[in-house]
């Protein structure tokens, strides 16, 4: 098995792991935490909330017009749809963070 750091990616595990080790919580608890935390923002999102946290980031929701676009294989134009999409954006602290 690989680690995070040859990866370059960090799994749910590994971010259960990272919590309960941080947060000295059991890996149980620190799994109800963690999906406590993702299922209210997705929930928040689906009813057109914004969720922000600050120094971290907001979540949001956007809808994408109803454009024309071509089929590859025959070159014909096509109609696609409007549809919903799911927006994140970095907040300061974070951006730093990454940035150094």
């Amino acid at each position: 098995m690989c680690s995070f750091s040859e990866r370059n990616a960090m799994n749910k595990t590994e971010l259960v792991d990272a919590i309960a080790a941080e947060c000295d919580l059991s890996k149980t608890a620190a799994q109800r935490a963690l999906d406590s935390v993702i299922n209210n923002i997705v929930k928040a999102v689906a009813e057109g909330k914004t969720v922000q946290l600050v120094g971290f980031g907001s979540f949001g929701s956007g809808v994408r017009a109803e454009r024309t676009g071509r089929n590859p294989r025959t070159g014909e134009e096509i109609k696609i749809a409007s549809a919903k999409t799911v927006k994140f954006s970095a907040g300061k602290a974070f951006k730093d963070a990454v940035n150094g």
